[in-house]
């Protein structure tokens, strides 16, 4: 048998690629890389606008020319650092060689022994790692969440006047529409949206065991909190003052947790439109040379749904995994980790395509209003509750002696399919004021869907 030249292990990278590549840019090795060379740059940046150790600060020109460094950062630069970890066997030293030998070409040597001073490598990743999950979050994952939000609140606004049944328990239920049921998921979401964007992005520089040792001893007067908070939120993230050699990533916890939590609701989002689909309230649009069924002609699966359900499900044991686990350190510092966190991207990846496929699917349904007005009028039991609402209210006001309205209903509608007729005929035998038998009889499924419209108007 033929071997195959080396292949992609993940479908994330090979058969949805399209789909998650943006992703690469940031939740990858080589981005990794790439922030890691900005954190020891703007250290050594840092350190010479202070005159640290005796140094002197840079020139406009000296700090353009070093900042090229991560900006300008591309293949050469991932090539030359996998050949020096393979000696080092040790990724953020690598990237520190990566430096001094730029710093030499540049003509830097003179501060050369200022690359990495008083960093622990944790000090250098804990800050790359939330540069690259911020950049990530903030302009690649919220913003097709928000493309996904901005198609749900228009078929919201659509639909808000189209009366449906509801079906609690799967079973007949008071009506609403169409557009406020998706309008309860884009408020969900909303909420999310807004906790995500106001999620901390927490980074540590402080050394070995997080108590500024080195740092004090090598230069007892300078004022090294101070100088570490202004660093950590001078790369625009927030500083974390108490920590073991590690950040405590509580931060990348409460994230995680909540794109999961967005994840969930999405989920509910498939299903249900999955379960529309299949008794017909939507409509899927074929696309042109697409195969629904290999066997059965006539289908036209709503793949982009199922798609989204399995993705989610997956994105989620991965963020939740990772939740769980990176709250954890051994004592001052264990490795855990170090290999958990090369899983980020797979965790987003999963997400990202699964928000790719809702927003695929939505485009390509078509509400059947024909169908949800035939469901309707084939459930007026369904009046049930009006109805025995409304008896209860005339029963306090004086204006009917009826015992029991509950049970009364109960018996009429409970398990039956009743008809206009049927419940035309029972109205006009009831014993109730003039006013409310007249609201009753004018009441249709169709039209017993409360405030569903003007609700929609509470969409954020």
């Amino acid at each position: 048998m033929t071997r195959f030249p080396a292949q992609p292990i993940s479908p994330l990278d090979g058969r949805y690629r399209a789909a998650v590549t943006e992703l690469g840019e940031y939740l990858s090795e080589a981005g990794l890389n790439r922030a890691r060379v900005q954190v020891e740059v703007e250290w050594l940046i840092t350190l010479t606008d202070r005159s640290m150790f005796g140094s002197s600060p840079l020139s406009v020109d000296e700090i353009e020319s070093l900042r090229a460094l991560y900006l300008e950062f591309g293949q050469a630069d991932i090539d030359w650092l996998a050949e020096k970890e393979a000696v080092t066997r040790h990724d953020v030293k690598a990237v520190e060689y990566l430096v001094r030998d730029r710093l030499s070409a540049l003509g830097l040597d003179r501060i050369a022994e200022l690359t990495h001073i008083a960093c622990t490598s944790e000090d250098i990743n804990n800050l790359a790692y939330a540069l690259t999950v911020s950049a990530a979050v903030q302009s690649i994952w919220l913003p097709k969440l928000r493309l996904v939000l901005d198609a749900l609140r228009t078929k919201a606004v659509d639909f808000r006047a189209v009366p449906m049944l509801a079906r609690t328990h799967g079973q007949p239920a008071t009506p609403t529409t169409m557009g406020r049921e998706l309008a309860v998921t884009v408020y969900r979401l909303e909420r999310i949206a807004l906790q995500i964007e106001a999620n901390e992005y927490l980074g540590k520089f402080s050394g070995a065991t997080g108590t500024f040792a080195a740092h004090l001893v090598a230069d007892p007067e300078a004022d090294w909190p101070t100088i570490s908070r202004e660093f950590v939120q001078g790369l625009g993230l927030d500083w974390n003052p108490l920590t073991t050699q590690i950040e405590s990533h509580d931060w990348q916890a409460e994230l995680y947790g909540k794109i999961s939590h967005a994840n969930r609701v999405l989920h509910n989002l498939a299903t249900d439109i999955w379960t529309y689909i299949s008794i017909g309230y939507f409509r899927q649009i074929p696309v042109a040379g697409a195969t629904g069924s290999s066997t059965m002609p006539h289908k036209v699966n709503p793949i982009r749904f199922e798609n989204a359900e399995a993705n989610l499900e997956l994105s989620s044991a991965i963020l939740d995994s990772l939740a769980a686990t990176l709250v954890t350190s051994r004592l001052q510092r264990d490795l855990t980790d170090s290999s958990a966190q090369r899983n980020i991207g797979v965790g987003f990846g999963h997400s990202l395509l699964a928000l790719d496929n809702i927003l695929g699917g939505l485009g390509q349904i078509d509400l059947a209003e024909d169908v949800l007005a035939a469901d309707l009028d084939t459930n007026w039991e369904v009046l049930g509750e009006a109805i025995q609402t409304v008896i209860r209210a005339e029963v306090t006001a004086g204006r009917s002696t009826i015992e029991d309205p509950y049970a009364v209903l109960k018996e009429l509608t409970r398990g039956k399919r009743i008809g206009q007729a049927d419940l035309v005929e029972f109205l006009n035998g009831l014993d109730i004021g003039d006013a409310a038998k007249e609201r009753l009889l004018a009441l249709t499924p169709s039209t017993y869907i409360g405030l569903s419209d003007s609700l929609v108007d509470y969409l954020p």
